[in-house]
């Protein structure tokens, strides 16, 4: 019979939910090393504080958290309610701070100006904006590494679900009019603008949609339209995260 203690729930919830350590302290505020410890064994009765942070976010009570009720079936894991992790034990980290062995740094696609005042954009990879990804979390998602792309939203054309300058990740590994999913969103290049809309196939070509339909109506663009104006997928959104205001 298998002993069942924090270490062997918490990595039960961990492969079950797709998560690293690393993502785990980021969205519960509870310290990595602490996280490395209980998982190593060397913490084997943490704190109430630490473990209902745990509990909290994963859906399970402190008891199924610690082996001593059965665990069950667990909803998806989630920030808490006020919609964002609880700061105060957050390690920093910045561009200086080596890329942990579980993660994977994932670049910034932006608009770049061909030539100074002509107006004609391409999109390339930022030099230095990055965000870090959790290794396994990328694979939970069916995202390979060297595909994984950030993309900054522009403008109130999504709203309300995502404001001005919030972050997508972009599957870049799903590109073809084939990969679309009715209503899903994606990353579009629109002749070196980058775009974040919600993507139909149509028989003839495609439909972009926006949240903001009020503001924004659907544009709809035959194939031999896409060709003319240089639109195409740059890829499947399988994240976004925004700070709250």
């Amino acid at each position: 019979m298998q002993i069942r203690n924090v270490a062997t729930v918490l990595r039960q919830l961990l492969d079950r939910h797709g998560l690293s350590p690393t993502e785990l302290y980021r969205r519960t505020g509870v310290p990595q090393s602490t996280l490395s410890r209980i998982l190593a064994g060397k913490i084997v009765d943490p704190s109430d504080k630490h473990v209902s942070k745990i509990a909290d976010y994963f859906g399970v009570t402190t008891e199924q958290l610690r082996g001593r009720a059965e665990l069950g079936e667990t909803r998806e894991a989630t920030l808490p309610a006020h919609g964002h992790a609880d700061l105060s034990d957050i390690s920093l980290w910045d561009d200086e701070t080596p890329v942990e062995d579980d993660e994977v740094s994932v670049p910034f696609l932006r608009e770049v100006e061909l030539a100074a005042g002509s107006g004609r954009f391409v999109i390339e990879e930022s030099e230095r904006a990055r965000l870090r990804f959790g290794k396994r979390s990328l694979r939970h998602n069916g995202v390979q590494f060297d595909h994984a792309k950030c993309v900054t939203v522009r403008g109130n054309s999504m709203l309300p679900v995502l404001r001005d300058g919030a972050t997508v990740g972009v599957n870049t590994g799903k590109c073809s009019i084939g990969d679309i999913i009715d209503g899903d969103l994606y990353a579009i290049n629109h002749n070196g603008q980058l775009r974040v809309k919600q993507v139909y196939r149509l028989p003839t070509g495609i439909r972009l949609r926006s949240f903001n339909r009020d503001e924004h109506p659907d544009e709809d663009y035959s194939f031999q339209q896409m060709q003319d104006e240089q639109i195409s997928l740059l890829g499947h959104v399988f994240w976004w995260g925004m700070y709250a205001r």
